[in-house]
């Protein structure tokens, strides 16, 4: 049986009638651009371009193209082809276009390309291709089917590029995105990247960590709650609007658990983007998008330090201001104590004097009794300590919880108490005497923990709550010790009142002095008649008076 002869190459006159029937009727799917460029090489309907210069146009066309037969037999392929495959025409002439495929392209692609085309479809996708030398390269690829008049299929045309340099350039931007990605991830440092809506566009591990811990609260949210607290102006705003940048504002965030309260030292910076438009491609550019870089670095580990160092200086200071608070307690007692006798002498002096002023020797002793008695009043009074003047400043009530809390840790371990801390997220500070409101929660603890400790209960529990209230703060001291009872209610707040049973070395319990603290900054202190099971303590803060 003679050997099945190879196809004539495509000649130009027939390259022109096969490219001007597909110019005339393309096939569903087919590009319009490939139509457009085809039939401006071609020239218009009304003046065509000759057959030859059309042919030449083909051939020197910058894509590459190759037309086969309706087994993909290669019948022509320009010279774009050969520059780009590195095959010869008479290499490849007669061979079927499978020549040029890798097996780098998986099976799949292949089916469904055959598929596309022999519906008479146009297939476009991309291949891996190997060029004469061996090479691989990337072909963005078209491939088109050519009808003759009666609707049979007759021709594929293929045209095609090598896209390996954008593959490339993709395959780096990816690579140095994900490079990026691992460096973010890697560092220490809260990284957020957000849009001018305050939106977050790219943020690190340490963003989404601190996201977890915030039990889904935005962090870039409440990190711009927070600076605004502390700056008095919105700083989003401010960095996206007027360009303005913030360098290592420290703020802290009280998260419930046992994380705690955590320090950030935190930067605002505008990032202004390229304009990305073509316009932008010979120099003429507009502005791009503000955006806004948020930096944040953990600093608890240092603060907790600091405050450490000032927890050892504020025990001792406080040691000895409530030795002092117990010597005015005590002399405070002791003038009411003495004023008492001192009335009855009067009284009897006055009475001796009216009825019987016969007895001048007894009037002149009580007289002597009363001058000795007024004067050890006076004396007494001028012994009384006077508190010393305390400037006021900015106070975190939250911090200064937390100090007293650090303070009691080991009474409070001692006694098997247990402490929830539920401190507001964001509270606002408020201008107030630092050492007298420290010493005054002190107090307040210390009676809860002997409530507890008289009360014997298994389960001891302690709750320090704080919240927000219009123009200041509110703080709850709740415990289950043995509570305060009702006809008490009011007399715990007297200087000398001792509310438990174990009295020694105890001269009040010196509600009187947190009473008269919290009226000093324009507040109220009162025992929750409502609550049972132990004692609530509630208050309110405002501001210290300026004159105080």
């Amino acid at each position: 049986m003679p050997a099945r002869s190879a196809p004539e190459p495509i000649q130009a006159t027939e390259l022109f009638n096969t490219l001007g029937e597909f110019i005339a009727s393309p096939p569903d799917g087919t590009p319009p651009e490939i139509v457009e460029a085809l039939a401006r090489m071609g020239g218009n309907g009304a003046d065509p371009l000759p057959p030859v210069l059309f042919f030449e146009a083909v051939e020197q066309s910058p894509i590459a193209i190759s037309i086969t037969d309706a087994q993909a037999t290669i019948l022509y392929v320009n010279q774009a082809f050969e520059a780009l495959t590195g095959y010869r025409r008479d290499a490849v002439l007669g061979h079927n276009q499978s020549l040029l495929s890798n097996n780098a392209t998986p099976k799949s692609v292949y089916e469904q390309l055959w598929r596309t085309i022999l519906a008479r479809q146009t297939w476009s996708g991309t291949l891996v291709n190997r060029t004469q030398a061996g090479g691989d390269y990337l072909a963005e690829l078209t491939i088109t089917p050519v009808l003759d008049r009666d609707g049979a299929l007759k021709y594929f045309l293929g045209m095609h590029r090598d896209v390996t340099k954008e593959h490339e350039l993709e395959g780096a931007l990816h690579q140095q995105k994900a490079r990026l990605e691992t460096v973010l991830d890697a560092a220490p440092v809260i990284v957020a990247l957000l849009d001018s809506a305050g939106r977050v566009i790219l943020d690190n591990q340490e963003y989404k960590r601190l996201l977890g811990e915030l039990h889904g609260r935005e962090p870039a949210e409440v990190f711009r709650a927070a600076l605004g607290e502390q700056l008095g102006l919105d700083p989003f705003a401010a960095c996206l609007e007027h360009g303005r940048a913030f360098k290592n504002i420290e703020v802290s965030l009280d998260i419930r658990g046992p994380v705690g309260t955590r320090w950030f030292a935190c930067s605002l910076n505008p990032v202004d983007e390229s304009d990305a438009s073509a316009r932008s491609y010979f120099g003429e550019s507009v502005a791009g998008e503000r955006r806004l870089l948020l930096l944040a670095n953990d600093i608890t580990s240092r603060r907790r330090e600091i405050e450490r160092a000032h927890l050892e200086h504020l025990r001792a200071r406080l040691a000895e201001q409530q030795l002092m608070h117990g010597m005015r307690e005590a002399l405070a007692a002791a003038v009411y104590q003495i004023q008492v006798p001192l009335n009855v002498i009067q009284a009897a002096s006055g009475m001796l004097r009216d009825g019987a002023a016969n007895t001048e020797t007894l009037t002149a002793l009580l007289d002597q009794i009363n001058a000795s008695g007024a004067k050890a009043l006076a004396t007494l009074t001028a012994a009384l300590p006077e508190e010393p003047r305390e400037a006021g400043v900015r106070v975190n009530i939250n911090k200064l919880l937390r100090q007293v809390l650090e303070l009691e840790t080991q009474r409070l371990l001692a006694g098997g108490i247990v402490v929830d801390w539920r401190p507001a997220t964001l509270l606002p500070e408020l201008t107030g005497h630092k050492n007298q409101l420290r010493a005054m929660f002190k107090h307040l603890i210390d009676n809860a923990i002997q409530a507890l400790r008289e009360a014997a209960r298994p389960q001891r529990e302690l709750t320090l709550t704080t919240r927000p209230l219009d123009g200041g703060v509110e703080i709850e001291i709740q415990d289950n010790g043995c509570g305060i009872a009702a006809e008490d209610r009011y007399r715990v707040f007297e200087p000398f009142h001792i509310g438990w049973r174990d009295r020694r070395g105890r001269s009040g319990m010196g509600l009187a002095l947190a009473q008269e603290i919290v009226n000093a900054h324009g507040g109220s202190i009162e025992v929750d008649p409502e609550f049972s099971g132990g004692c609530l303590i509630r208050l309110s803060l405002n501001a210290a008076a300026a004159d105080d």
